[in-house]
């Protein structure tokens, strides 16, 4: 018989998150959510849900026409790693000749940070079930502090039609730079389009690349969520080694730094005046021979570029290369 609910929580959070809130938290966590509507008698109030959410306990779920809007709870052990976080924030700012101290301490020992980085056998996770991980991903977002990182490919197991109900960014209040890189076909469908503007109006940083080889979301310098198949929802790693998150943002730093911003009014194109007159010449519908009599260079010099354009405007189709430099700005 294995350890009840109520029982396993309180061991795990019990003297760190408040008694106010660990009730209603385990209260949630028993139901495994609740309807919004029904949240207010469970958990005793519209104050202590906000409170939960807040404390990144909880978060809710964006609901549809099907599915109304839930209270959901966060797991248990990311529930800790955030009040764990809010505490020791608290204490940095109380005591300031506390940090010093850690600062000079890193300094004289690199090594030590080694000794807390915890059970190796815990800082790598694979996750299976579809369920789990949407939740997972949806609670690892009300446990950010200071950064939330995402990529999207845009690669969905719906189509994109039907993708239309979308969790929105919890309030932060400027704590937390939530940042996102987006492929940029997801800027090229209206029902995408609808979805990043939505995200940058809730305070999101949004910038787009032709092509982006994974979904991925990072935590602070904590946590990360990889997937383990196109859309991320049939398996996925979560990551806690601190070595390979800050990887992780290194990567994402570099894809930042080469990304457009969304909602760039007319980028600079990354084409040499060659490519650019070929493109021209692409999007007035010539063929490579064609283009090549005009341009006077060779058609293997034609079919070179043209290449190169379609690789870095992310499709193979001529037509929806062309289509796609007309909305970029890269064609007046």
């Amino acid at each position: 018989m294995g350890i009840p609910v109520e029982q396993n929580v309180k061991q795990l959070l019990e003297g760190i998150v408040a008694d106010e809130l660990l009730v209603p938290y385990t209260a949630l966590l028993a139901r495994s959510g609740c309807l919004l509507e029904e949240a207010d008698e469970l958990l005793g109030g519209p104050e202590r849900i906000k409170a939960l959410t807040d404390s990144g306990l909880a978060h809710v779920r964006g609901g549809g026409p099907a599915l109304p809007p839930q209270v959901m709870p966060t797991p248990p052990n990311l529930a800790l790693q955030s009040a764990l976080a809010d505490l020791a924030r608290q204490l940095t700012a109380e005591h300031e000749r506390l940090l010093d101290g850690h600062r000079r301490m890193l300094d004289m020992h690199p090594s030590s940070s080694a000794a807390m980085s915890g059970d190796a056998g815990q800082l790598v996770q694979i996750l299976t079930d579809r369920n789990e991980i949407s939740d997972m991903s949806r609670s690892l977002i009300s446990t950010a502090r200071r950064d939330w990182m995402t990529l999207d490919n845009y690669v969905l197991e719906a189509s994109v039609d039907e993708f239309i109900t979308v969790s929105p960014l919890p309030s932060f209040e400027g704590e937390v730079r939530c940042r996102a890189i987006y492929e940029t076909r997801c800027a090229e469908h209206p029902v995408g389009v609808k979805t990043i503007e939505a995200a940058v109006e809730a305070g999101e940083e949004a910038r787009l690349l032709p092509r982006i080889g994974m979904k991925m979301q990072i935590v602070d310098e904590a946590i990360a969520l990889l997937p383990l198949t196109p859309t991320g929802l049939s398996g996925a790693l979560l990551v806690r080694s601190s070595v390979i998150v800050e990887a992780l943002r290194e990567y994402f730093e570099f894809l930042w730094e080469r990304a457009i911003p969304f909602g760039s009014a007319r980028p600079e194109s990354p084409l040499s005046p060659l490519q650019q007159k070929i493109l021209s010449m692409m999007a007035e519908g010539l063929s490579d021979e064609g283009i090549a009599r005009r341009a006077d260079v060779s058609l293997s010099t034609v079919r070179r570029h043209s290449a190169a354009i379609r690789e870095k405007l992310g499709f193979e189709s001529r037509f929806a290369a062309g289509v796609a430099a007309v909305r970029r700005g890269w064609l007046g």
